[in-house]
């Protein structure tokens, strides 16, 4: 996620939902809170953004030609929007830079991980693997069936790499003794690069074609 540079107040390791909403909407809008811990969300470079808007746009649009498909589906496609974890409150959440979600019954409605399908990541530099392995696995761990990852390249305004990932929904086979870290994880599903003519294309949640020059900065 890519927001705008705002200094970071001294704040205490853990917070409730309802202390975040007492910030300043600059500051709680670059905070996500891990089981009530605050966890501030690094900053990328312009081309971020203009990643983000485009994936965004692109699969909102094939969300809308599935819809057209299949009229008894409701899929709304947003960017940098609060995913609950739980099944209620709100202090364990993440923003992820664009997501899938079921319509929600109602307006205003907090979107909960149950009815997410697809959750992206845009990583700029400033991203480390580390972070982005662990909320991959906070990902996982509510049972969020996709998760793509869009990689930026170091040298040039251009995306390098989108890979999406599915949701494991059993471990495979595993040396006597060994037990997996986390109880879900995801698998590499499908891997693009500029060097694919055809674009992005999978066919879950629904189809997605997405043509390179869709995705030029």
């Amino acid at each position: 996620m890519s927001l705008p540079r705002t200094d970071r107040p001294e704040l205490p390791e853990y917070m409730t939902w309802e202390e975040l909403e007492q910030l300043p909407e600059e500051i709680a809008e670059q905070i996500e809170l891990w089981d009530g811990r605050v966890v501030w969300l690094r900053r990328g470079p312009s081309e971020h953004q203009a990643f983000t808007r485009r994936l965004t746009n692109a699969v909102e649009r094939d969300a809308h030609k599935g819809m057209s498909e299949r009229p008894e589906q409701c899929w709304r496609v947003e960017a940098e929007t609060n995913v609950f974890l739980g099944t209620s409150g709100k202090s364990n959440f993440l923003t992820p830079d664009f997501l899938v979600f079921r319509c929600p019954e109602t307006p205003f409605q907090d979107i909960r991980a149950a009815d997410v399908l697809l959750v992206g990541e845009v990583l700029s530099p400033s991203n480390t693997q580390t972070d982005m392995e662990a909320k991959k696995g906070r990902y996982a761990g509510a049972g969020i069936p996709w998760y793509w990852e869009v990689t930026v390249a170091q040298a040039k305004s251009a995306i390098a790499t989108v890979r999406a990932y599915a949701l494991e929904t059993g471990h495979g086979r595993l040396p006597d003794g060994v037990r997996p870290l986390r109880t879900a994880n995801y698998i590499l599903a499908g891997e693009w690069t500029p060097d694919d003519e055809d674009g992005v294309r999978i066919d879950f949640p629904f189809p997605i074609h997405i043509p390179w020059t869709e995705l030029e900065y």
